[in-house]
């Protein structure tokens, strides 16, 4: 049995969490509170999907820019620069006076994802003995699995009953927390030595590599494409109250965590078999799955 890391790293691993926490929230609680960002701004649904999309785009691109830039500068430094980035761009989200500003700040905002969590795990790794940097990365994953189940839900709860604005507000004052986190608890770590850009991108000649790429985003892919409406469909076509998205949506978090634990111990037992049932079973799902009406909200917009 694996034993817990030394009390030293334990300050740091929690504010990693705390980062993590922060943007696992930010980026699915939109999807709890589509319907009233589209009624804030007078669009249409659909329309105010593009802030899940918006986000995913940015994800897509400043991972590996940030990932890059991650090797020119020590690793502390960069994850204070990325919970800098996700701070901005959550407060442009809150006070977004027009639907393009909140889009260019969910944008800002998603830039710091895709780094963040893989500096973050190197960080978490070296911070412990070798034998311990498995539990050490998970126990700062830890932080996107609440956020799943907990920050989600509380943040469209909050949202329902204060304004949406006031959920990014308080997802911004989550990542100032991570940001003092990580300036006052995270050790200095060396910038990484002798990486070299061209090397990482050689895996992409591996044919396997590309399926499991592709694999991914078209998983992920249909996945995203129903949960970005799930409040929409969960309240226009099922026939839920408003106030029964945020129930809907712990459930949703807790069927990822469970999923993530079965789906892993059957995966080290037979991994193809699991991935044709999964994905199978995720294909049944989604074919299934009506498509909720189109409306136009109405216009008035408060700004900060």
């Amino acid at each position: 049995m694996q034993s817990a890391p030394p009390p030293r790293s334990t300050p740091a691993l929690l504010a990693l969490a705390i980062g993590a926490f922060g943007i696992g929230t930010t980026e699915f609680v939109i999807m709890g509170l589509l319907p009233q960002v589209a009624h804030g701004f007078g669009v249409e649904i659909p329309t105010a999907g593009l802030l899940v999309t918006g986000y995913a785009l940015g994800v897509v691109v400043g991972a590996p820019l940030m990932t890059v830039l991650g090797t020119k500068i020590p690793r502390k430094r960069m994850l204070m620069l990325l919970m800098g980035l996700f701070i901005a761009g959550n407060l442009i989200s809150a006070c977004a006076p027009s639907f393009a500003v909140m889009l260019i700040g969910r944008m800002v905002a998603s830039l710091a994802h895709g780094a963040f969590f893989g500096i973050g795990s190197v960080v978490a790794a070296s911070l412990v003995a070798p034998q311990k940097k498995a539990g050490a990365i998970a126990m700062m994953f830890t932080g996107l699995t609440v956020a799943n189940v907990v920050g989600v839900p509380l943040g469209t709860l909050v949202g329902q009953s204060a304004g949406w604005r006031v959920t990014f507000g308080i997802v911004a004052a989550i990542g100032v927390v991570g940001l003092v986190g990580v300036a006052r608890l995270v050790p200095d770590v060396p910038k990484p030595q002798g990486v070299r850009l061209r090397h990482e991108l050689s895996a992409l000649k591996n044919t396997q590599v590309l399926l499991a790429m592709a694999m991914t985003v078209l998983g992920f892919g249909g996945v995203f494409a129903a949960i970005t409406y799930i409040a929409p469909m969960m309240t226009r076509v099922a026939g839920f109250d408003d106030g029964s998205v945020t129930w809907l949506l712990v459930l949703f978090g807790l069927g990822m965590v469970a999923g993530n634990l079965i789906g892993g111990r059957f995966a080290d037992r037979a991994l193809m078999p699991m991935l044709y049932v999964s994905l199978g079973g995720l294909a049944v799902v989604l074919a299934s799955s009506p498509s909720p009406r189109t409306t136009r909200s109405r216009p008035p917009r408060p700004s900060c």
